[in-house]
């Protein structure tokens, strides 16, 4: 969805957190040219309320407690049917593996909680126009992967890498592998270094950003 010039930006919060949603409220109710329309405390809620109230830009948390993530969240937000709104990412969370699954998913950008309200303005104001935005921290660490050399697995990982993509769980990769359950925990280990993440998800998104699965 492209935002009309000259509107105020309809705006939809998503957080978990009832207290960061009213102080979220007061800080945007204060900023001109910015309306919040709607917040919601899970996924599924701001996916209902999005269909309905049809905001210009979604400000999304990552963690969202019970349901499904601000990562998924927003996945179907932006695949969902027309008009479909920008998401604004706005976290504690600045790992690479956050990242990455933030941006695959759709969003538009990556601010952090930290900002300064009139970064946040600026950000849903540019969001709005369906342009990039990242917190400076964030712009420098994918500056940093994008520079970095792309780590070296072994045909191995990759075998294990690209099961894990398949969203199977260690036993079902050792049964499929001919390998055993430990060592299919080791070879983990050894991928979650080689990629600098700690989840599963993180080493497929990573993975995938770095073209690293067929």
């Amino acid at each position: 969805m492209t935002h009309t010039p000259g509107q105020p930006v309809r705006i939809l919060l998503c957080d978990d957190h009832v207290v960061v949603r009213a102080g979220l409220l007061a800080l945007l109710d204060s900023a001109d040219a910015i309306e919040v329309v709607g917040e919601a405390g899970t996924g599924e809620e701001a996916i209902a309320l999005a269909a309905k109230l049809t905001p210009d830009v979604v400000l999304m948390d990552l963690q969202l407690g019970d349901g499904i993530d601000g990562v998924e969240t927003t996945r179907r937000l932006v695949s969902g049917p027309e008009p479909v709104p920008h998401v604004l990412v706005l976290t504690t969370y600045d790992t690479d593996a956050d990242i990455t699954r933030a941006i695959e998913a759709g969003a538009t950008g990556y601010l952090l909680k930290a900002e300064r309200p009139e970064e946040l303005f600026a950000a849903i104001q540019a969001a709005a126009q369906g342009r990039t935005t990242l917190s400076a921290p964030v712009a420098s660490r994918v500056m940093a992967n994008m520079r970095k050399p792309r780590p070296t697995l072994t045909d191995r990982e990759r075998d294990i890498l690209a099961q894990l993509a398949h969203g199977l769980g260690n036993r079902e990769i050792a049964k499929a592998l001919f390998i055993s359950e430990a060592t299919v925990k080791t070879h983990l280990g050894r991928i979650y270094d080689k990629l600098a993440v700690d989840t599963r998800a993180g080493a497929v998104a990573v993975a995938k950003e770095q073209r690293l699965l067929p």
